[in-house]
């Protein structure tokens, strides 16, 4: 089982060391230390690889924003803490997760399942890569790279914070938002037509008033606020 090394910051002593003790108990974390201090927890993150942060939000001298800020390099934060209102403003900071407290381990174990997931797809794929040539891309599959023609690719799909680019034959996973990825030079041949897919036009065959039908049969939605650029660019 892959492990991921954690730190988990919070200056009140009993809510620091609930977190400790329920992060136990999930053998995918291997925690590298708990801290009171913000400045005592950003030193050892200079000196191991971190991958989760548990953070507090309201701690003196730094606040579990102004930390996660600092060390924006760490793939995966969580805020556990007493003030809800700093949820939308935690998210601008790619936040994976904010619970609430009192931390409970059934609301503990869900966030535990998205952290995985989130592990899982980013070491698929780290993921879309720089691109070498106009007719290809390289993209990362597990430890190998793999070149995928810009011309095989018949749509593109958006999940959660990854896309999946579809050929006739396989399905590529990509670390990017759709709207992100749209905007690159090499997918200029793509028109988004729903919230989540973009279809590479030269594969169309119909535009109808609800769907878009591909090669091989394939029928995507069409979105209403993305149809009247639909039938324009199709």
């Amino acid at each position: 089982m892959k492990k991921f090394n954690c730190i988990i910051v919070d200056d009140d002593e009993v809510a620091r060391l609930k977190v400790v003790s329920i992060a136990r108990k999930f053998p995918v974390f291997n925690i590298i230390g708990h801290f009171s201090s913000p400045v005592a927890a950003f030193s050892v993150s200079e000196k191991e690889p971190i991958d989760v942060l548990f953070l507090d939000i309201d701690m003196p001298t730094l606040s579990g924003l102004e930390l996660r800020k600092k060390l924006m390099d760490i793939p995966v934060c969580v805020f556990i803490t007493s003030h809800p209102e700093h949820a939308a403003e935690s998210f601008e900071l790619e936040t994976l997760d904010f619970i609430v407290k009192p931390l409970r381990e059934e609301r503990f174990a869900q966030t535990v399942a998205r952290i995985e997931e989130f592990m899982e797809v980013k070491h698929k794929a780290d993921l879309y890569e720089a691109s070498f040539g106009d007719d290809f891309i390289y993209i990362k599959d597990g430890y190998e790279k793999v070149k995928v023609k810009l011309h095989d690719i018949l749509y593109v799909e958006a999940l959660k914070d990854y896309c999946i680019l579809v050929t006739a034959h396989k399905r590529y996973c990509v670390f990017s938002g759709i709207g992100n990825l749209l905007k690159e030079d090499h997918f200029k041949t793509f028109v988004r037509v729903h919230r989540s897919y973009a279809v590479q036009k030269q594969f169309v065959e119909k535009v109808g008033t609800q769907n878009v039908t591909l090669i091989n049969d394939i029928t995507l939605p069409l979105g209403n606020s993305f149809k009247e650029n639909a039938l324009e660019k199709l």
